[in-house]
């Protein structure tokens, strides 16, 4: 093909015609056509040459080396072909890419010992079955730190997991079980709780074991939360506790992000240093989290209404509204975009 090539070239030359016309009228490029001549002209031939080659940026032979030998030293050690390339450049004997390492291992058949499985995490344990999903039955209580705070950096809250209600908050400068019984017992108070367990925190005499608990009480596995003594306060309080799987925040998700919640709204709290002005501001805020900030998880109503029952039908007019004033809307818009008959309009 190529000889003939050059014959039509040759030949429209030989007519009067110039190369480059030539070239264009059969679509070929100039510069192969003077290839090919150099070719034929010095004996090399116009066959094609046998296709591939080396890369000019290839790989020499004793980096190919390396890499194995880095491969077999390292390997149980790094287990990771990144972790390998950055490893024969630390030692200084070569420098190469990770995939250039994944490419020469996979290559020659050389596997990187896998990582150890991670231990499974166990399966997250239910609410027990006596639990109804309503207000002043699931509390959740977590502690957050104020560290400019340093007189009382510790401030613990217990919430209501249903209408997300904060019912109470404790500064303080100690982050033990003590800190937690004071709480609970704000809160149990504020719930108008307290006179159900009163007795018996006079007396220590444990409730009957076929006593429903008076409510659940979530956490993580925090000291407070998992201390001796807590335990024991929550047996004679009649409060069932319920622990999330170590690891997994999410089995109490609203406890846990309530703080960042509170300081990402009111950032200034984590300014102050004064735990007495603090604690005032807590207080300040608690009221404006409870009766006026409308929380998304609840159907954007406040802590206060759901807990009081108004959320439902807060909820419920909030629909009606909507259609009532879809249906305004219609009956206002449509005599202007259908016009009776024979109106001029």
């Amino acid at each position: 093909m190529k000889d003939k090539l050059l014959a039509i070239v040759e030949g429209c030359v030989a007519a009067g015609w110039t190369t480059e016309r030539a070239c264009a009228v059969l679509e070929v490029d100039r510069r192969r056509v003077w290839r090919w001549q150099c070719r034929r002209d010095t004996g090399i031939g116009l066959d094609d040459r046998a296709p591939g080659g080396n890369a000019i940026h290839g790989l020499l032979g004793w980096e190919i080396d390396a890499i194995l030998a880095l491969a077999e030293e390292w390997g149980p050690i790094d287990r990771s072909h990144r972790k390998l390339a950055h490893r024969g450049s630390y030692l200084e004997r070569v420098w190469v890419a990770p995939s250039t390492v994944r490419r020469v291992l996979a290559g020659h058949d050389v596997d990187l010992p896998a990582p150890a499985p991670r231990p499974t995490r166990p399966e997250r344990k239910p609410w027990p079955d006596w639990v109804e999903y309503r207000p002043r039955q699931v509390w959740g209580f977590d502690v957050t730190h104020f560290t400019r705070c340093r007189g009382a950096p510790n401030c613990f809250a217990v919430i209501d997991l249903v209408s997300r209600k904060w019912i109470a908050t404790l500064l303080s400068p100690e982050e033990t079980a003590i800190q937690t019984q004071v709480v609970f017992l704000q809160a149990l108070e504020a719930e108008g709780l307290l006179d159900t367990v009163e007795n018996r925190l006079d007396t220590g005499e444990l409730p009957a074991g076929d006593q429903v608990p008076i409510l659940l009480a979530v956490s993580d596995n925090g000291p407070p939360m998992t201390a001796a003594d807590t335990r024991s306060f929550m047996a004679l309080c009649s409060i069932a506790q319920h622990f999330g799987r170590p690891g997994v925040p999410t089995d109490q998700a609203p406890i846990e992000s309530f703080f960042g919640h509170i300081k990402a709204d009111w950032p200034h709290l984590e300014d102050i240093t004064d735990p007495r002005i603090l604690g005032a501001e807590l207080d300040r805020v608690r009221a404006d989290y409870n009766g006026v900030r409308l929380h998304a998880a609840i159907g954007y109503v406040t802590p206060d209404d759901e807990h009081e029952g108004r959320g439902d039908a807060i909820r419920q007019a909030r629909r009606d509204g909507l259609t009532r004033a879809d249906l305004a809307r219609r009956a206002a818009r449509r005599p202007l975009t259908n016009p009776p008959p024979g109106d001029p309009s």
